[in-house]
Parts: C-alpha cells; sequence; structure tokens
C-alpha cells in the first residue's frame, strides 16, 4: 500500500497557517500595529492603498531590530515576547506566538526596513511569498519600517472574498481605533491613499476617545473605575 501521508514543505504551512491569522487586510494592520506598540514605539504611523489590497505600510520609532533578529523574525514561532511556557502566566505584549510575520510574508510582497539604537546602520529585507529575495544595509533611523505589498497575491481564492474598498477600509479603521484607544500615550496616524484620516497625538483617554469618535460623545463619557485582587477597571462608558 503506497504511503499517503506526506510532511508539507514550510512555504505551504505558513500559507495555510496564514489564512487563520490575516483573513484581510485589518488583520495585517492589526499585528503590525501590535508589534509596533511591543517595540516601545511613541509614534506609529499606518499607510494603507486601496483599503490595504496594493499597500499596508507601518512605520514606528520604537526600538528597532539589529540585523539577526531581522532575519529571524519572518521565522514561523520566532517571537521576543516569551521563551518558555511559564511566561504565559505573567505576558503584557500584545502577541507572542510569533505567527503574524510569517503568516503575512507567505501571502505578500514585504519589504521590512529596521534599525536598532546599537547598529552602525539599518538593514533592509524584502520577501516575497516567505522567500526571501535581497536583504542589505540602508539608511534608517531608528525604529522599524514594514510594507506590505499585493496581500493575498498567491492566494486568489482568499483575494477573492474581499469586500469592497469601502467595507474593507472600515474594517481597517475599526482595528485602527481599537489599538489607538488602548494606548492614548502613543501617537498614530493612519493615511489612505495619500489622504490622512486621523493624527491623534498623545492625549489622556478622555480626548484620545473624542479624538477617535468626535466630539459630539464628550458630554457623554462616563469616568469609571474599579479594582479588586484579581483586575482593575478603568476608563468610561457612554450615557445612553
Amino acid at each position: 500500500m503506497p504511503e499517503v501521508i506526506k510532511q508539507l514543505p514550510e512555504q505551504v504551512a505558513n500559507q495555510i497557517a496564514a489564512g487563520e491569522v490575516i483573513q484581510r487586510p485589518a488583520s495585517a494592520v492589526k499585528e503590525l500595529m501590535e508589534n509596533a506598540v511591543d517595540a516601545g514605539s511613541t509614534r506609529v504611523e499606518v499607510r494603507v492603498v486601496d483599503a490595504g489590497r496594493t499597500l499596508i505600510q507601518v512605520e514606528d520609532n520604537g526600538s528597532g531590530m539589529v540585523e539577526a533578529d531581522a532575519r529571524r523574525c519572518f521565522s514561523r514561532h520566532a517571537t521576543s515576547k516569551i521563551s518558555s511556557a511559564d511566561d504565559l502566566y505573567s505576558i503584557v505584549s500584545k502577541g507572542f506566538r510569533g505567527e503574524a510575520l510569517a503568516s503575512i510574508a507567505s501571502i505578500a510582497h514585504v519589504e521590512l526596513k529596521t534599525c536598532h539604537a546599537d547598529s552602525a546602520h539599518g538593514f533592509q529585507m524584502n520577501l516575497e511569498g516567505g522567500t526571501t529575495m535581497e536583504s542589505l544595509p540602508c539608511a534608517m533611523e531608528v525604529g522599524t519600517q514594514i510594507s506590505v505589498r499585493h496581500l493575498f497575491y498567491n492566494v486568489p481564492a482568499r483575494r477573492n472574498f474581499l469586500k469592497s474598498d469601502a467595507v474593507e477600509m472600515r474594517h481597517v479603521i475599526d482595528e485602527f481605533h481599537r489599538v489607538a484607544l488602548a494606548h492614548e500615550s502613543i501617537h498614530f496616524v493612519l493615511v489612505h491613499n495619500d489622504k490622512e484620516l486621523f493624527n491623534l497625538r498623545e492625549a489622556m483617554l478622555r480626548k484620545r476617545i473624542v479624538g477617535v469618535f468626535g466630539s459630539k460623545y464628550d458630554e457623554r463619557l462616563v469616568p469609571v473605575e474599579e479594582s479588586t485582587d484579581v483586575v482593575g477597571v478603568k476608563g468610561f462608558v457612554g450615557k445612553p
């Protein structure tokens, strides 16, 4: 009887995994923004073209990466967030599985530029479908810029599943809002097709909420705060 069970090539496995992690352009925006937050950024700029179909670019002024980490970050289960299972009980970062960048790179054309404070220069990588096409030094300030072009270019069924630009952009904005509302101490910018949609400077939470939803909500916000031995909750609720 012939053998029927085969080990999938890593690239195919990454494309399958990408379907779980990255469902639409907004998923990539979320993952890249959360990486920027985890890098200790004080400013994060998100640029998208055609609701993310053509380009998703996230640039931050965080810690950046040294060359070895930059080369490793697109490997599955490569992460700086945890080193053992015990770390899961005290994790404070946004992500920890080490799947997002590998998933994105497997279904897009990706350009990474990054520079660490201890590096003499920046480092650039270009990948297509998870395969490194080019890696070289580059001029770059401390931080990271990652550009994702032609998302799902090699997964036509997933690309055809996407809705109109208006619908996909609404999802992008929703993810942008979620991250921005949770981190009011970070300056966030969102640009779509060269038009600035949001420029949310560092602010108190109330001002950040108003910046996201509009001034009409200012008088409707009611502060709430409660803490127990297990959890603390602080924020605002809206009047009905």
